[in-house]
C-alpha cells in the first residue's frame, strides 16, 4: 500500500458498498481497524451524507474512530448533512465542518480515497 500519510479519506455512506446495510457496517468498520493497524495513518477523513452516521451516537464504528482520532487523525463531518438527519446533538468522534472545509482538505492532500 502506498502511504496514507497525506491522504483524505472521505465516507459518503453508512457503511461500505452497496447492498446488505449491516454487512457494509461491518466492512467499514473492518476497514478502519485495519487502517488504525497501519503505520502510517490518514491526515484526515471526512463524513458526508450517511456516512455522518458513522461518527454519531450508536454507530458501530465510533470506538475504532475515536482511537484514530487519538492517535491524530483528524474527523470532520459535514453540518449541512448532521442537519438534515438531525444527528448534530449526537457527534460523538471528531468536529462538524463546513463543506468549504471539505474542499480544503481536498486541495491539500496527496490522495483522495472515496468509501
Amino acid at each position: 500500500m502506498k502511504s496514507l500519510k497525506n491522504a483524505l479519506i472521505q465516507i459518503t455512506q453508512n457503511g461500505m458498498g452497496t447492498g446488505d446495510e449491516a454487512l457494509g457496517l461491518q466492512l467499514v468498520t473492518n476497514y478502519l481497524t485495519l487502517i488504525n493497524e497501519e503505520n502510517e495513518l490518514p491526515k484526515v477523513i471526512t463524513f458526508y451524507n450517511g456516512g455522518v452516521k458513522l461518527i454519531c451516537t450508536g454507530s458501530p464504528a465510533v470506538d475504532i474512530l475515536r482511537t484514530l482520532e487519538q492517535k491524530g487523525v483528524k474527523l470532520l463531518a459535514c453540518k449541512t448533512c448532521l442537519n438534515h438527519f438531525g444527528l448534530m446533538g449526537q457527534l460523538e468522534v471528531g468536529i462538524a465542518g463546513t463543506m468549504m472545509d471539505i474542499i480544503l482538505l481536498q486541495k491539500i492532500a496527496d490522495k483522495v480515497i472515496n468509501l
